[in-house]
């Protein structure tokens, strides 16, 4: 779900924590990569209205905010970004935009600017979720920048969740860098501060997946559809590493159960296909 820039424009700098809709938006390898914000052709009539309501009023803050919502919810992210940039020309130190604008990029799969973005909100207002936010995007772009980051956040010791996600974000960071060893170890880590961090348990079944120990890359996947029985991901590598030991019937039940619950997933519909002809 889109950040309401709204909300975070006028939300106090001192007291107010940006609260993260879900875990974190971190790269699942069965997903492919995420929408890169194709806009739309047409702009519906609502925001026309908008548009035309800023033309004839270009200092109204509010009329400018509303048409950044509205172009971010019909899928519009470049003209929501144009919009931003205008917002932030007049008011540079505020969070609240820097962090909207540092959203907006990363959907558009501009991962540079986006981290540019999170890091000129994190210097005005270092909330542990900007932080976690611009950590995961480091870890991701194997920027060793991560372990500063991160460490702002544990410093601040706000309990056993913020750590989970800490050492998630480690362990990203080392996965992708190749250090597998170091990698299992912070995502063991995370598991013991929140047994029920399926993404954690996910990058490991990833990890064995690729070492070929596919025994274990299937304990691991076992484990995340116990936790939660409408996982979608988990059946699917379930299925995947079915298919690689040539258990043909266990990896077509695991795909069309992942199927079930997640119509979307392409690649599970293909390995129906590919195996039943």
């Amino acid at each position: 779900m889109p950040i309401t820039v709204m909300a975070l424009y006028f939300c106090s700098m001192k007291y107010c924590w940006i609260a993260l809709s879900a875990v974190l938006f971190f790269a699942c390898k069965n997903k492919g990569d995420e929408s890169k914000g194709k806009d739309p052709e047409k702009l519906t009539p609502q925001v026309e209205q908008l548009v035309s309501a800023v033309g004839q009023h270009p200092d109204s803050v509010g009329l400018r905010l509303q048409l950044v919502d509205a172009l971010d919810s019909m899928g519009n992210l470049t003209l929501a970004m144009v919009q931003m940039d205008s917002l932030i020309k007049k008011d540079s130190g505020n969070f609240g935009l820097w962090y909207k604008l540092g959203s907006l990029k990363e959907r558009s799969g501009d991962t540079i600017l986006a981290i540019g973005a999170y890091g000129v909100a994190a210097k005005i207002y270092p909330t542990p979720d900007v932080l976690l936010t611009l950590g995961n995007l480091f870890a991701e772009t194997k920027d060793s920048r991560v372990f500063k980051t991160v460490a702002q956040v544990a410093e601040m010791r706000l309990g056993r969740t913020y750590q989970s996600h800490c050492d998630f974000i480690v362990g990203v960071y080392y996965a992708r860098t190749g250090n597998t060893k170091a990698a299992i170890s912070q995502f063991n880590a995370c598991i013991n501060n929140n047994y029920g961090y399926l993404e954690a348990y996910m990058e490991k079944g990833f990890i064995y997946f690729d070492a070929k120990d596919f025994v274990s890359a299937n304990q691991v996947f076992q484990t995340v559809v116990t936790i939660r029985n409408n996982y979608a991901d988990g059946y699917y590598w379930l299925g995947k590493t079915a298919e690689t030991q040539q258990l043909k019937a266990e990896a077509i039940a695991q795909y069309e159960r992942s199927l079930a619950l997640d119509p979307s997933l392409k690649e599970a519909s293909a390995a129906i296909s590919r195996l039943k002809n």
